[in-house]
């Protein structure tokens, strides 16, 4: 024990004498960046221009196989599409070995393979890898064009079409790349239903043999293998893979950027917020000396939660969730840099002005070093850690092909990110972020948004979702003399079925059922005069998960067995009720402001805005149609736990006469960035209920 003792003696009194020798006034200065070593992976030409890439890594007893083509971009034109067919068929069977027993024997050999229009991967352990890179081979010169699968992978296509054609985001991205690079540009040209019912079998064959070929290509091998074996392997089952023409073109240059920031907007009647994209082209490789410099600037302005953009709009503003920036590279010189958020509707002028001032913030303010500091960690974190995964050495290796960079590009980057100064990330952000010639793409509901992006006093120029020029959309239809709130309500109730016959409903029980990120779920809601209430939801091999009550005087939520009251708010709102339908409720209710604030489209059908304000400022929006007088929208604002205002939107249809009375049979309502379908299975008016339904 004593000489243990003496020894931590000796240690401590050995901590001070070095800590003492040590100036704490004087900041340390950086450490040289570590010298980086990689791999060199082993590599090997075919006769037919396919290279081949070996990193060998016998940690684990598993291989990997990427092929990947490098085809120039190029237009589809009148079969715009074609592409995404060819990948969809690539790997479904061969011309000797059927689709069925294809994927049958991937499925037993606990292997994965996949295509696309100008790549392949494949995966398997160790015993079984030759076989899988004889299936892709086979795949990729012997693939099989069945008229069957062609039809089926078309009408997928056009069904995605067609569900994608409400999507606020997907509508986005598709105006905001044709407007930033041009229709005719192959980053600027989308699918539409018309370009995929051009699209024969034939022209997906020409595709394939014109661009699925060796020339460009290289197939990427990592993990428990020897080079020796594999350039055997690779030169037995790919040297059939016959050398296509040289197809020279170039890829056309994308449009400029406008003379002077500009708003685009594109109307979505049924958008809950606004999507907002602040973009302009940028020529930027990755071989450019700007490089590292505007990937930081980009970080500091908008990576991530640290960024200026989401500590202003979410953090500050609390206007979105969250909003970042990004600035692409491109060999060809078609680039964006863009700066986004999703915003609620009534911000979306003010999102924009703070967008932009943050743009010019990196413009005209020096960062501070720690800023730089934070951004530098962040690259270099990444960097060495993926250094830890045999697939980087690799993908460093094809990424130095693909894109013209030095050889010692990645042994650098550490050093070239270090070297990066406050005046580099300062010049770099004028070079590559607009704020004075930028196009600020909206999509979002412009009855709402249009009269304050106005009062920006930047130019607006509107664009269907396909990004065709239009004039300027009427928002809001002037409302008929004679019309209410009250007409509207009262015509409603005699839409459905009479509000003497509404009157008479006492109980409801209303089962639904929908299908929400691969779980089904099914929802059982009792409703009892005046206002007891009861919803369960269940997911199917889970049972309930979540459970809400409310007996006419106090309530309950439960959730995964979490039992809570209710609020006193919530208690307030539900004892409020003085009937089971909502028009009811609205014309008994003299406490709420209800009035008929214009008319709107809803999916091309007018519909009557009934606007509602309850005693204590909430509001909400009915839509009814203005031809059959039925509900086919609501939406309504609520507060979050951190007192952000969101929106909850649901849509109306499929109604269907049960005892008298219509009822709408289909509820839609967005769920975690999804649109969820809620289908109602069973409705029973009048059926007996007890105090103990709602307990």
């Amino acid at each position: 024990m004593k000489t243990k003792i003496t020894a931590f003696i000796a240690l401590f009194l050995l901590s001070i004498s070095v800590t003492a020798q040590i100036d704490r006034s004087v900041q340390p200065k950086p450490a040289a960046a570590p010298a980086i070593t990689l791999e060199v992976p082993g590599e090997f030409e075919l006769k037919n221009g396919l290279k081949v890439l070996v990193v060998e890594n016998h940690k684990l007893p598993r291989v990997s196989y990427t092929l990947t083509i490098d085809n120039q971009p190029r237009v589809e034109g009148e079969i715009a599409g074609v592409s995404g067919i060819l990948g969809a068929m690539m790997g479904n069977g061969t011309t000797s070995i059927s689709k069925d027993e294809f994927n049958e024997e991937i499925d037993f050999l606990g292997a994965r393979l996949s295509f696309g229009s100008s790549n392949a991967y494949g995966g398997s352990l160790t015993k079984y890898s030759e076989r899988i890179l004889e299936l892709m081979a086979d795949a990729t010169i012997n693939p099989l064009f069945t008229e069957e699968e062609f039809q089926k992978e078309k009408e997928k296509a056009i069904e995605g079409i067609k569900s994608s054609s409400k999507s606020v985001s997907a509508i986005a991205s598709r105006v905001g790349g044709a407007l930033s690079f041009g229709k005719g540009h192959p980053y600027g040209e989308f699918v539409t239903e018309e370009s995929l019912n051009n699209i024969t079998l034939d022209n997906v064959r020409a595709y394939y043999q014109k661009n699925f070929n060796p020339n460009n290509a290289y197939l990427v091998v990592v993990g428990d293998v020897d080079f020796k074996t594999v350039e055997k392997q690779v030169k037995k089952y790919f040297k059939k893979w016959e050398k296509g023409l040289d197809v020279t073109s170039s890829v056309p240059a994308p449009y400029k950027n406008v003379g002077q920031t500009e708003i685009n907007f594109v109307d979505m009647p049924n958008a809950v917020q606004s999507n907002i994209v602040v973009t302009n082209n940028v020529d930027l490789k990755m071989n450019h000396p700007d490089y590292f410099a505007a990937k930081l600037a980009n970080y500091i302005l908008g990576g991530g939660g640290e960024g200026y953009l989401f500590l202003n709009l979410r953090e500050d503003k609390a206007y979105t969730y969250g909003s970042y920036s990004n600035i692409g590279t491109d060999k060809y010189g078609a680039a964006r840099f863009s700066a986004s958020a999703e915003v609620r509707n009534m911000v979306t002028d003010s999102s924009i002005v703070e967008i932009l001032k943050e743009i010019d913030r990196i413009k005209t303010e020096p960062i501070s070093a720690e800023a730089l500091k934070n951004a530098k960690a962040k690259y270099v974190g990444s960097f060495v850690m993926a250094l830890e995964q045999p697939q980087t050495i690799a993908r460093y290796a094809l990424n130095i092909k693909l894109n013209d960079l030095p050889k010692d590009f990645y042994k650098t980057y550490l050093k070239k990110v270090n070297a990066v100064t406050v005046e580099d990330i300062q010049a770099a952000a004028n070079k590559y972020f607009s704020s004075k010639n930028a196009r600020v793409v909206v999509v979002g509901k412009g009855s709402e948004v249009i009269s304050n992006l106005e009062k920006t006093k930047f130019p607006i120029k509107y664009y269907d979702t396909y990004a065709n020029a239009i004039e300027k959309p009427v928002f809001s239809k002037p409302v008929p003399a004679g019309v209410t709130a009250q007409t509207v309500l009262e015509d409603y109730l005699k839409a459905i079925g009479g509000k003497t016959a509404v009157q008479n409903i006492t109980t409801l029980v209303q089962e639904m059922s929908a299908s929400f990120q691969g779980q089904n779920m099914v929802m059982t809601i009792k409703q009892k005069n005046p206002n007891l209430f009861a919803n369960d939801v269940s997911i199917v091999g889970m049972g309930s998960v979540f459970k809400q009550a409310f007996n006419g005087e106090t309530g309950y939520m439960a959730q995964m067995g979490n039992k809570q009251p209710m609020s006193e708010e919530m208690v307030s709102k539900m004892k409020d009720k003085t009937g089971l339908i909502d028009e009811l409720n609205l014309l008994n209710d003299s406490s709420k402001k209800i009035s008929v604030s214009g008319i709107e489209a809803v999916d091309g059908n007018d519909a009557y805005v009934i606007a509602i304000e309850d005693s204590k400022g909430e509001t909400s929006k009915n839509y009814y149609d203005v031809t059959t007088g039925l509900k086919i929208k609501s939406v309504s604002t609520a507060k979050t736990p951190t007192g952000q205002e969101v929106s909850q939107e649901s849509t109306f249809g499929d109604y269907k006469v049960v005892d008298g009375i219509k009822f709408p049979h289909t509820t839609s309502l967005p769920m975690a960035g999804q649109k969820v379908e809620l289908k109602t299975t069973s409705i029973k008016v009048n059926s007996p209920l007890t105090d103990a339904d709602f307990n």
